[in-house]
């Protein structure tokens, strides 16, 4: 990465935007900013990752995505957008065939290499390999900041977008170690203890919805001699409304309905849609689990176990092995079982958006609860004196409603980001900065 120490501040060159992190969020931005079609604004993106990479530890061989291929980076934005999942099927020679397959749904394989296949397109504008570190104001000028990065270099801007993603949850007390892990990990850590030489013999996953229930079906059918024990609090594992009624509060009209609504209308909106996405489980899966249980258990030999209504009490990982008190929430019983492998599904939770930005952090307005005052346009309220515009994408559940932190409207919201990015862009700059910040 370029380090951007001249001597004459000045002529240091300026960025209309900087995205800090380059996810499915940011990489949508940065095709909408591609195709504004009002001059190309100055971007550049920085992902910590060596690579782009998406969910790689779920990319499980049949694992299907659980939204239409149409609600991909641009489509719903740009039906001609040349970085639509029609265009790569077409660039890859797959787009007949595709056709023939029959379904809405891709696989998660397939859809992560169409967002490495778009992602390609912008590698002259992503410094991979690289991390944040903080975010400064640049002084005697409230329109622009510097961001910085763990190698000593600075980006000068004057709009950041932070779309740093979602950070694995795990229950507290609980850590990760060779034996223990988050779901993010599964394919990795299966192979590193396939590597390993560990013996499996039971397995438990802990957790309801759908990366529990793909964990338990991919670790069952990986280790074919081995017991696999799925616990989690509810009754059974419940199915997802993906109804058509149901999946309007995806639609792009539904984040306006949202934003507009009090506060005790936003909680029951979440309250009513939250099975939409949260601790649900597609129900072609569910019936799939359930009929191996049902199969085994007439074999006379259960490999997979359910342990529901109950909770993991205590855990200890101790060398070779791990011991799990999984205590039944009706009549506080517990049953030590001793596993080889745990899997963590517990979720994610939104990583602290303003937690790069230092100093500036406190500038950034909240409500009442504490939460950031965050515009229509996915813009942070700041203290007047702060004209430098900072974006958030993912953290904005409590403002935009349920398609936050999901693809369902990750085309739209870039487009909405980069209209107002565009809009707030001085009107005439000087050549030379134009140029070095376009990278001519």
């Amino acid at each position: 990465m370029p380090q951007l120490r001249s001597a004459d501040a000045g002529r240091r060159a300026v960025h209309d935007l900087v995205g800090i992190g380059f996810g499915p969020s940011n990489l949508a931005l940065a095709i909408a900013l591609d195709e504004h079609g009002e001059g190309r604004v100055a971007a550049r993106f920085v992902e910590r990752q060596a690579e782009f990479g998406w969910h790689r530890g779920m990319l499980i061989e049949d694992a299907t995505m659980q939204v239409s291929f149409l609600k991909d980076l641009a489509t719903l934005r740009n039906p001609t957008s040349r970085y639509g999942f029609l265009s790569y099927l077409h660039d890859r020679g797959r787009l007949v065939d595709f056709i023939n397959y029959g379904t809405s749904f891709p696989t998660r394989l397939e859809f992560h290499d169409y967002l490495e296949w778009a992602a390609s397109g912008f590698a002259d504008r992503v410094d991979y390999g690289t991390t944040v570190v903080g975010v400064d104001t640049v002084p005697d000028d409230p329109e622009l900041l510097d961001v910085r990065t763990a190698d000593g270099g600075r980006l000068r801007t004057r709009n950041v977008v932070l779309a740093t993603g979602l950070v694995p949850h795990l229950p507290e007390g609980v850590t990760a170690g060779r034996r223990t892990w988050h779901s993010r990990d599964l394919l990795a850590a299966t192979a590193a203890a396939a590597d390993a030489g560990i013996e499996v013999r039971r397995v438990i996953v802990v957790g309801a919805g759908q990366s529990a229930a793909e964990a338990a079906d991919h670790l069952h059918r990986t280790f074919a001699d081995a017991e696999v024990c799925a616990v989690f609090a509810r009754y059974g594992y419940s199915p997802a409304d993906d109804s058509s009624f149901a999946n309007r509060v995806f639609d792009p009209s539904a984040v306006d309905d949202f934003f507009r609504a009090p506060n005790e209308v936003k909680d029951l909106i979440l309250g009513y849609h939250g099975n939409t996405n949260y601790s649900v489980v597609d129900l072609d899966l569910i019936q799939a689990l359930y009929r191996r249980h049902y199969h085994e258990k007439v074999s006379g030999r259960e490999r997979l176990r359910f342990l529901n209504v109950s909770r993991v009490a205590d855990v200890v990982e101790t060398g070779d092995r791990v011991e799990l008190a999984v205590e039944s929430m009706v009549d506080r019983s517990r049953e030590v079982l001793t596993a080889d492998l745990v899997v963590y599904a517990t979720g994610y939770r939104p990583s602290d958006p303003v937690g790069l930005l230092g100093a500036v952090a406190p500038r950034c307005r909240r409500d009442r609860l504490g939460r950031l005052d965050i515009g229509r346009d996915y813009r942070v309220a700041t203290d007047d004196d702060l004209r430098a515009g900072i974006y958030v994408q993912g953290a904005t559940e409590h403002t935009h409603g349920l398609s936050s932190t999901l693809l369902s409207n990750v085309a739209v919201r870039s487009g909405e980001i980069a209209a107002s990015v565009v809009a707030r862009r001085p009107a005439h700059r000087p050549a030379h900065l134009a140029r070095a910040a376009s990278g001519a």
